[in-house]
């Protein structure tokens, strides 16, 4: 039901009665009712934090702007955007920027309440937001771009800074649009601030190392998780969903490992090769394609076959909402590594519970960018920075350390990987919260 006469909304679909904000509809809760799902499931492990439970169920702010540009024909276009921070409890905020024709107010909720629990889960002292602009970016020329992200900026200055929310790159984002973010806020704040966002060029204080990061967060749990349960890296096969910054890198170095890439897919088209394909090789089509549609080393398959596919692993690191309760009993793979923010639903997660499929959730599989961002605002805070082999390496010991306490976590309640993961991280969150107290 949507909200009438005043009153709050409510919605009990989601297994137990939530008091919604009044922005939101019951009926329509997008991906921040697969969120409240997700903290409803972990309310029972929490103890006596669980008083505070509420606190996780709100974003602390949300901030909508009209983002008015003029284009290059003349004409004045307005565009929607948002930044929302979950929570601040144990830190600033910290969360990607995406720029995509169908982002929504439910889904910058929800990706900026993930990165609450991944900035916990693998405690790095951040909280949890997230920044998003409805709009295609491919319609834009390179100065219509800039001047939307400029705009965007200054709309938004009013709620970032270095120690109060640090945007970075995220879908259709990249190190140029956070040259521009870095360079907006700066002219408005009368001083260089490189360290407002993270994900930079290098040259303007980015950290080496960053790329790769996410991709190689998912690498490194994956290896993790198949020590802990006897698969062998080498010799098991790949399906890739999306093939950018996470899923490429993250099938460069399970190959490099010498797993086979059988099949990838994304939004330019499927392809497959039973005997692995050639993966440097695909990188440089995807860099010069725009995606690996029409690889010459593959063939095409249909889109729906993908989740069919035989192998032992399947990385979903394109967009939320992949895995379905419609797709997911078709999957073979025994571990499934997400890539991107919120690829499965609440349903699929069941589903392959039930068919021995072992789910390493995105809150800890793909916090390595956000790990990486950390060490970039580190560096830019001291004005000193770390060769790559020493980002790797921390990276891995940090990314490591926080897959055994959550795998411990897992064996300890019986429970699965995201529940457990949202465990440790709930439990340090309300922790933070508890301590801090309510203010005035």
């Amino acid at each position: 039901m949507s909200q009438s006469s005043g009153a709050p909304a409510t919605s009990s679909k989601l297994g137990a009665v939530h008091t919604l904000p009044s922005y939101l509809q019951a009926d329509n809760l997008g991906p921040w009712g697969v969120y409240l799902q997700q903290v409803d499931r972990v309310t029972p492990y929490l103890g006596h934090l669980a008083r505070w439970v509420e606190t996780l169920k709100r974003p602390k702010r949300a901030l909508i702007v009209d983002v008015p540009i003029e284009l290059d024909n003349g004409t004045i276009a307005h565009f929607e955007g948002y930044r929302v921070q979950h929570n601040t409890s144990r830190g600033p905020g910290k969360g990607g920027v995406r720029f995509h024709q169908d982002v929504t107010l439910s889904e910058v909720m929800a990706l900026s309440a993930w990165m609450s629990i991944k900035n916990a889960a693998v405690n790095v002292p951040y909280g949890g937001a997230k920044g998003g602009i409805r709009v295609d970016p491919k319609k834009l020329s390179l100065g219509e771009l800039e001047r939307l992200t400029r705009r965007y900026t200054s709309e938004i200055g009013i709620i970032i800074g270095p120690s109060k929310d640090i945007p970075a790159p995220d879908v259709n984002t990249n190190g140029q649009i956070m040259a521009w973010m870095m360079d907006t806020y700066s002219m408005n704040t009368g001083s260089t601030a490189t360290g407002v966002v993270t994900g930079k060029p290098v040259d303007l204080g980015g950290s080496l190392g960053r790329v790769e990061a996410t991709g190689r967060g998912v690498f490194t749990v994956g290896v993790e998780a198949a020590k802990l349960t006897g698969m062998q890296i080498e010799g098991a096969r790949l399906a890739v969903q999306g093939f950018g910054n996470v899923g490429g890198i993250a099938g460069k170095l399970f190959a490099e490992a010498g797993a086979k890439v059988v099949a990838v897919q994304d939004h330019t088209g499927t392809i497959f090769n039973s005997q692995g394909l050639d993966v440097p090789a695909l990188l440089a089509h995807v860099k010069i394609r725009g995606g690996v549609g029409d690889f010459a080393g593959a063939e095409a398959m249909k889109p729906e076959e993908f989740w069919g596919v035989d192998c032992e692993i399947l990385i979903p690191a394109a967009l939320e909402g992949q895995i379905t309760e419609h797709n997911a009993g078709q999957i073979k793979a025994k571990l499934v590594i997400e890539g991107a923010n919120g690829p499965t639903t609440p349903e699929a997660d069941d589903i392959l519970h039930d068919k021995g499929v072992l789910v390493l959730p995105d809150v800890i599989a793909n916090a390595g960018g956000v790990t990486v961002s950390y060490f970039e605002w580190v560096q830019d805070f001291s004005s000193f920075f770390w060769s790559e082999d020493e980002i790797n390496a921390r990276l891995v010991r940090i990314m490591q350390d926080a897959f055994a306490g959550v795998w411990q976590v897992a064996q300890e309640h019986k429970v699965s990987l995201r529940t457990a993961t949202f465990i440790v991280a709930c439990q340090r969150i309300l922790h933070a919260r508890e301590m801090r107290g309510l203010y005035p």
